[in-house]
């Protein structure tokens, strides 16, 4: 897996990535040294379906790709043979009018393996597949590991075996995590396809929002799903303890398909034990050190486990001053930083921590987004100022250890959502670190608020984590509701402003 990656790009092919694309594809296919697209085949797919050829490319370079037809589910579940699917490579069996999308191929280069971004290409699909109001996914998927078996048991006992985990097959095993069904073997399906015995699996995914009235689904999320982080402070015997644990917890709410993960802000204080012999402003600047890798270790998880990281916060350095910061890890490889604007007076006297200067709101592929570190709740000209520039979740990282502590990030965090008509997700950490000076008791309740109006839940909280105790909250939250409340609630915050009396504006 290359490292330091900047940026991942999920975007329909071009001709001009032609070389690249057949690079990638044999460096993906060693078995099949010739199998690759030559370039006037490129040429018509695209010149048929352009919208159903993707690539993934890295830092500039297409290291993956999947190639789609459309065809009827007559032809798709009739056709026997990668050839007479593709009408012997012309891609003449396309048919504009057909009602299924079917993958003619899919690949990622080896060196980029483990980043998940095979399930990136199947998800897009899938999407497309709503999009474009088709019946489904089918396909023929190769099975590279049934030819160490072929002399012990047959096609269709193989399959049974991966499917019960028996048995794990590359292409089959991948296939069928992302929630395709076999529909039958067949025989004599790729020709040289050793492997697999030239064996394939008729493969499909159903859409269930297929209607035969045609209707466009809009691209733009509307219901965006929040794993919120409830952190157990603990001892941790170095750096990469503490990746595992958050790497557990980004695993397990990925799993549910968040959109969001939320850490609590300075997580990484039990890395603080080993220089607690150091005083309490000296032992912040030394936690200070690990931030650089937090924040690459982080961006990995992001691109790995596709989803938004919002790593709560960490001390960091810069011109010797130090300041209370996290990072906005996004899916698609890149970073930006945050910085914890209102300093409490504990944080000042004890580590020496100096407030940002930067008031921003963060694109997302989710939407508009805020972010703002525990006391900046509190400070309501802050969030207003984020919803004039769009915002419609706030996303707020916090650590207080007592419940009067809380109470303020919780009272303030529901008026937020109310006044600004958006939603805020709270997340902090619990337990103790009897070992780290200046860190004593936690005491969290991780929680989701909600505007106030009758489309909401009534007490203005959409879900709260059980107190004090470490664990994940998962929760929904509707875009056009917000929407709707913006222009027909029962009252109208942002809109019935009085800025014949007042206005709120950034000084920088």
């Amino acid at each position: 897996m290359p490292a330091n990656i900047k940026s991942i790009e999920l975007r329909n092919l071009q001709i001009e990535d032609y070389k690249e694309l057949k690079k990638s594809m044999i460096e993906s296919y060693p078995e099949m040294a010739d199998s690759f697209w030559k370039e006037d085949q490129i040429e018509t797919l695209l010149s048929k379906f352009p919208e159903g050829q993707l690539v993934i490319v890295v830092d500039g370079v297409v290291v993956g790709s999947a190639l789609s037809l459309l065809v009827t589910e007559d032809f798709a579940f009739k056709t026997r043979t990668y050839k007479a699917i593709t009408s012997n490579y012309s891609f003449k069996s396309h048919n504009p009018d057909g009602e299924v999308l079917y993958g003619i191929d899919v690949f990622i280069n080896p060196q980029y393996r483990g980043l998940r971004l095979g399930r990136r290409l199947y998800d897009v699909r899938k999407e497309l597949c709503e999009q474009l109001n088709l019946k489904s996914i089918i396909f023929a998927g190769r099975i590279p590991n049934y030819g160490k078996y072929k002399d012990e048991i047959t096609p269709k006992i193989y399959i049974e075996k991966v499917k019960k985990k028996e048995i794990y097959d590359p292409v089959l095993s991948f296939q069928l995590s992302n929630d395709f069904h076999e529909v039958r073997v067949l025989k004599n399906y790729l020709e040289g396809d050793t492997e697999s015995q030239e064996y394939a699996v008729l493969l499909e995914w159903n859409n269930i929002y297929y209607d035969d009235s045609p209707k466009l689904i809009n691209t733009e999320k509307s219901v965006v799903r929040l794993g919120l982080i409830q952190w157990q402070m603990r001892s941790l015997n170095n750096l990469e303890a503490l990746f595992e644990q958050a790497e557990f917890f980004i695993d397990a709410v990925s799993g549910y398909s968040s959109d969001f993960a939320l850490f609590p802000e300075f997580f990484t204080a039990p890395l603080m034990a080993d220089y607690n012999h150091l005083s309490e402003a000296e032992a912040i600047r030394e936690l200070a050190r690990h931030t650089e890798a937090v924040k690459l270790r982080f961006q990995e998880f992001a691109i790995s486990y596709n989803i938004n990281i919002i790593t709560g916060s960490m001390p960091y350095i810069e011109d010797e001053h130090v300041y209370n910061v996290g990072f906005l890890c996004k899916r698609d490889g890149t970073n930006e930083m945050y910085r914890k604007i209102h300093i409490t007076p504990n944080e000042v006297f004890h580590w020496g921590i100096t407030g940002g200067d930067t008031i921003q709101t963060f694109d997302t592929d989710c939407g508009k987004i805020g972010i703002m570190i525990c006391y900046d709740v509190e400070f309501p000209e802050l969030s207003r100022l984020m919803a004039d520039e769009g915002m419609n979740i706030l996303f707020v990282p916090f650590l207080t250890d007592t419940q009067n502590g809380y109470t303020r990030v919780k009272s303030c965090a529901q008026a937020r959502a109310i006044e600004n008509e958006c939603y805020v997700a709270v997340a902090g950490c619990v337990g103790n670190l009897p070992k780290v000076n200046n860190m004593d008791i936690q005491y969290a309740q991780a929680a989701v608020f909600t505007p106030s109006d009758f489309a909401f839940p009534s007490n203005g909280i959409k879900a709260e984590a059980t107190p004090n105790t470490e664990m994940t909250l998962i929760v929904d939250v509707d875009m056009d509701l917000l929407k709707e409340l913006h222009e027909h609630g029962s009252v109208n915050t942002m809109k019935d402003r009085r800025h014949d009396l007042y206005q709120l504006k950034k000084l920088k």
